[in-house]
């Protein structure tokens, strides 16, 4: 399989210097964000649907004559501005189009036709981890620092960018062929300058401060980050509660009432209990070290961050592949047929996408 062109990380370099740089980089790229290709991707072929969903549906596609294997999103103008999520659409492109980061996502190109918006993606083809969590139950400890650390990393880098990310679940994070960790789904990700009031995120994951609707800021994907932590060794959710009942869930979440199991090893139990703090002056990730608080904590103590950075330690876990275009660790879906009108559909809204 193509190895992965990406710039190396040096142990020798001030971290926070190189997340200046590539703040710097995403900035640039943000300030000057590309128009979509007005016209059907003629050059790919519809392989099979990825998944489907009220966004609309992500396709394998492959680009010819290179060969290369993408995921594609393809969302319908009708759809987005039926549920006004015009502002919403435009803003995930853009910051799909300027970030850059081993563990995130990125839009390689976007197209736009009479009735549909397509979103070009890296085709990342070891699934999702949500599924691989259901299969294996519960991950070791040393499996979760694996994937932590990297979601760690990638949260990091958001934060540099200004960026809040809002949805981190197991269902947003993709496995790639090597078994690294790809964040992706940037819906609900926001510049932000200081806070925000959105009442967005999958319940379970939500922080106290986004349940209360006081103002909020990053330190929201930080608890968030503390119950991906959680759900990955216990394979449950701190939270979770047998009933549909959303209130008793919200208060749960609002005092902190979890049960931390016997399995939990001591460094687990207290790097959740730093993150699942309802006193952001007390949440890790959220104090003067920021990450290092997190990074540094002895649960990491065997992680070497450069190498991981670099993609250059084992996984525990490589999905069983036979190539870049193999798409057997996603559910089947229907092919449903793009229906293109004749005539271009909201033209003067998507005239600036």
């Amino acid at each position: 399989m193509k190895q992965d062109s990406q710039q190396k990380f040096s142990p020798s370099s001030d971290y926070q210097q190189t997340l200046s740089r590539l703040k710097v980089d995403f900035e640039k790229r943000y300030q000057d964000p590309k128009p979509a290709s007005i016209c059907s991707p003629t050059e790919y072929d519809f392989l099979r649907t990825l998944g489907s969903g009220a966004f609309g549906t992500v396709k394998l596609i492959k680009r010819h004559p290179s060969g290369e294997y993408f995921a594609m999103k393809i969302l319908s103008k009708e759809r987005i501005i039926y549920q006004k999520q015009l502002q919403h659409t435009s803003n995930e492109k853009r910051i799909l189009q300027s970030i850059r980061f081993p563990f995130v996502v990125h839009l390689q190109s976007c197209y736009k036709d009479n009735s549909y918006i397509y979103l070009v993606m890296p085709f990342v083809n070891g699934g999702e981890m949500f599924t691989l969590l259901r299969r294996s139950r519960r991950f070791s400890e040393s499996q979760a620092t694996f994937y932590g650390a990297q979601v760690a990393l990638a949260l990091e880098y958001l934060h540099a960018c200004s960026l809040i990310y809002r949805d981190l679940k197991p269902e947003n994070l993709l496995i790639d062929y090597r078994g690294y960790v790809k964040v992706t789904d940037f819906g609900f990700c926001k510049v932000i300058k200081d806070r925000t009031w959105t009442l967005c995120g999958t319940p379970e994951y939500l922080a106290p401060e986004i349940i209360q609707a006081k103002g909020y800021g990053k330190s929201v994907d930080w608890w968030s980050y503390g119950v991906l932590l959680f759900e990955m060794v216990a394979g449950y959710s701190p939270f979770y509660i047998n009933s549909a009942d959303q209130m008793a869930l919200f208060e749960r979440i609002c005092k902190a009432k979890y049960k931390l199991p016997k399995i939990f090893s001591t460094e687990l139990c207290s790097l959740v209990h730093n993150l699942l703090q309802t006193d952001l002056s007390r949440r890790y990730g959220n104090l003067r070290n920021g990450t290092d608080d997190i990074k540094q904590h002895a649960w990491f103590k065997s992680t070497n961050w450069y190498a991981l950075l670099n993609r250059e330690l084992p996984a525990p876990y490589v999905p069983k592949l036979t190539g870049p275009g193999d798409a057997s660790m996603f559910d089947v879906y229907d092919d449903q047929k793009l229906r293109v009108a004749s005539k271009c559909q909201y033209p003067k809204e998507f005239a600036d996408f």
